[in-house]
């Protein structure tokens, strides 16, 4: 089982206006730097490369989705990177139409499955147990978990079918009976592994646990602890996943295609759940939902916007689709942290589902 706490201390001791230069410099470089970013440089009311401190950032202003939707991810990449580029294109959600589409370069899967392999152990989750992957699979980075799992954590991971964007689909054509009948498909595929085979822990959404939990709550109770990711939950759902575990972990996540966070220790009897970023590739801020510019006060809400600094891909400002708190992480952390998210708005165009 590799140990990865060197490599997460250190990116946690970087100065997060000092890594802002380094990834600014890299992508602007006009030799080796990256296409897109060369391109729209001459648009910029400033020289990118004059940037010294990460809240500059804000000359860029919102990265447009609509270039991830059409681009070629490959022109996102710096030519820094040894062309042809070989590996993975993954794919957002797809919850407002056309997907987003993103390339990893391998020190990109390494940074993230590191956070991965140092967070849950920090969870309380062990080594060497057996894992049932129950979230999306095919283009979407999640399912490459089950890979992180595997490598870093000693872990047998079994897996299940899962195409998020068809009962979304079901929902915006407001198919209701047949929606209802995909979430079936997707439990019963959950609950034929944890019947017949040795399954100490379940990685999937809140919605399929509430879900499993409606149609086969003895399954649920078998199980040592649960990891959640994508449509949120609240309080109130966290509490009813501890009673139907009976005593088991719960823990709750955030993350998307673009960067992902730390669940944080919990605070008010679970009335409070707070998310780390991967710091320094990733930050977030929570922003005015009517002025994206303005960070609002600890403690009050407003909408997250999330910038990724990887070496190799560079994403400014993005203006998610989720409601957040700001939450001061006080000395112990470098960066703000969010909390108790939830969607900017559900509306029938642009449903959650079940993932």
């Amino acid at each position: 089982m590799k140990d990865v706490t060197e490599q997460i201390d250190q990116w946690l001791s970087q100065d997060i206006d000092a890594w802002t230069r380094r990834v600014v410099r890299r992508h602007f470089d006009p030799d080796t730097g990256t296409p897109y970013w060369l391109k729209r440089a001459a648009e910029l009311a400033i020289d990118p490369r004059d940037i010294t401190r990460h809240d500059e950032l804000s000359a860029f202003g919102p990265m447009p989705l609509g270039d991830l939707r059409t681009l070629d991810p490959a022109e996102l990449v710096p030519q820094a990177v040894p062309r042809p580029l070989t590996g993975r294109v993954w794919d957002s959600g797809g919850t407002t139409g056309n997907p987003c589409r993103v390339y990893y370069t391998e020190p990109m899967l390494e940074h993230r499955a590191a956070w991965r392999r140092w967070v849950i152990e920090r969870e309380g989750f062990e080594p060497g147990r057996n894992w049932l992957q129950a979230t999306p699979t095919g283009p979407h980075l999640i399912g490459h978990g089950a890979v992180d799992l595997a490598d870093l954590y000693d872990g047998r991971v079994y897996g299940i079918d899962f195409d998020p964007r068809w009962v979304k689909r079901l929902l915006r054509d407001g198919r209701l009976k047949e929606a209802q009948e995909y979430s079936a498909h997707v439990t019963e595929q959950i609950a034929a592994v944890l019947e017949h085979q040795p399954v100490d822990y379940l990685v999937t959404t809140p919605a399929l646990l509430q879900a499993l939990i409606k149609s086969r709550p003895e399954l649920v109770a078998r199980l040592k602890g649960v990891r959640l990711s994508g449509t949120h939950a609240t309080p109130a759902m966290r509490r009813s996943f501890h009673n139907a575990l009976g005593g088991g972990l719960v823990v709750v996540t955030y993350a998307n295609t673009f960067g992902n966070t730390v669940g944080l220790p919990v605070e008010n009897d679970g009335a409070l759940m707070p998310y780390l970023p991967n710091y320094p590739q990733v930050t977030m801020a929570v922003v005015d939902k009517d002025d994206w510019s303005k960070v609002v006060a600890y403690g009050e809400q407003g909408q997250v916007r999330l910038t990724v600094l990887h070496d190799d891909l560079f994403l400014p400002n993005v203006l998610e689709r989720d409601l957040a708190v700001r939450y001061d992480t006080g000395a112990e952390w470098p960066c703000d942290g969010v909390a108790n998210v939830k969607p900017l708005q559900v509306v029938r165009s642009a449903p959650e589902g079940i993932y």
